[in-house]
């Protein structure tokens, strides 16, 4: 079995997940060296939604004794005894529906991005980024459906069932499902308004994206009207294999930040490392932020604890193609590539030619030794 394959396995017999670094059985502190001087004084982190469980390397690193600023969407607070802050910046409604990159080059005070794979290609001519550490190994993205109403055990059946595909408009994901023959052109419906409300008004004959770390526990016991089990497929199981977050530098500022990235880097490793070792006081940190910011998704205690385990149960978080966690395997970025630039030109993106791996990501700064593994 492979790293990954022993992670789930782990899960699923009870077994602890621990970090390792060094070949060290006990994990550092996330925030462990020195940084000041070397990083900017404070490192900005800008996310891609709001703090949720598959965001939580993020916050891990700040820890719960920080400080959430409301006005600004932020949680800030020192990196550890590193001598450097952290300050991660909500996306979604904060970003006033800019595209993280886009951002990144509006607010150059912004260090990190969290960009995924298929934004990467869209962003290369204008606002390019590269990528140097992946949090999740595998998008959670799923398309969902009420197993009373549709018998689905592969992408096929999607399209053959006729039922409605309620989407996000804009989604990239859904012309590659229409290209590959998943989906229908005239099943695909853009619609979708984030909330569960159509799926329950026409009693589950309609199918809808989500994320397989959210919205199933969520429907099955939160969501009035509903409240029993749902099926799913994971998005990446299509041949849709982005990193949902490449963590990512602009790119003409990465020599600049080769000291910083170089020691940083494995503290971001080890930071989604230590969440899923212990994942309860930064998802209590997750709950506080939800609580003082408004206006953002429904999330409980038991959500969150949820979604730890299927994120590690679906490898979602888990190593990449070897026993590290946070690197890129840079032929599934090729082929990540090669998917989505014809949707994009298609699209009316203009997307450079020759693009490859080399030019979205780096595992320069990845330390080989820090990933998850089981009890030895």
């Amino acid at each position: 079995m492979n790293t990954r394959a022993l992670a789930a396995a782990a899960l699923a017999s009870g077994l602890v997940l621990t970090g390792c670094s060094g070949g060290s059985s006990t994990p550092k502190p996330t925030g462990h060296g020195e940084l000041a001087g070397v990083c900017p004084d404070t490192v900005v982190i800008q996310t891609d939604w709001f703090a949720t469980p598959e965001r939580a390397a993020a916050y891990q690193l700040v820890g719960p004794g920080g400080t959430v600023d409301v006005a600004k969407g932020a949680y800030i607070g020192p990196l550890g005894d590193t001598g450097v802050n952290v300050e991660v910046r909500l996306g979604g409604p904060f970003l006033g529906g800019q595209p993280v990159p886009a951002q990144m080059y509006q607010d150059t005070g912004i260090t990190l991005g969290m960009v995924p794979t298929d934004e990467q290609v869209r962003a290369r001519a204008k606002t390019p980024v590269t990528g140097v550490f992946a949090s999740l190994d595998i998008n959670p993205q799923i398309i969902m459906w009420d197993p009373a109403n549709y018998r689905i055990t592969a992408w096929p059946d999607i399209a053959a069932s006729n039922a409605p595909v309620v989407y996000s408009e804009g989604k990239i994901f859904m012309d590659f499902l229409i290209a590959q023959g998943y989906v229908g052109k005239d099943q695909a419906d853009s619609s979708f308004d984030g909330t569960p409300s159509r799926f329950v008004a026409e009693k589950g004959r309609v199918m809808q994206q989500g994320y397989i770390s959210n919205e199933p526990y969520r429907w099955r016991h939160d969501v009035k009207g509903w409240q029993k089990p749902t099926g799913q497929l994971l998005v990446h199981q299509a041949g849709y294999e982005i990193y949902p977050h490449a963590w990512s530098v602009r790119s003409g500022e990465l020599e600049a930040l080769r000291p910083c990235l170089r020691a940083l880097v494995p503290m971001l490793q080890q930071a989604e490392i230590d969440y899923a070792a212990d994942p309860g006081p930064t998802n209590a940190t997750l709950l506080r932020i939800a609580e003082s910011i408004p206006d953002g998704p429904p999330m409980t205690a038991a959500g969150n604890t949820d979604s730890v385990k299927v994120q590690l149960a679906e490898q979602i978080i888990g190593n990449g193609p070897d026993t590290t966690l946070g690197d890129f395997d840079p032929a599934r970025v090729d082929r990540v590539i090669a998917a989505v630039t014809p949707i994009l030109r298609a699209r009316g993106q203009q997307i450079p030619d020759g693009l490859s791996a080399a030019d979205l990501i780096t595992n320069e700064f990845i330390d080989p030794a820090r990933g998850l593994r089981t009890p030895s």
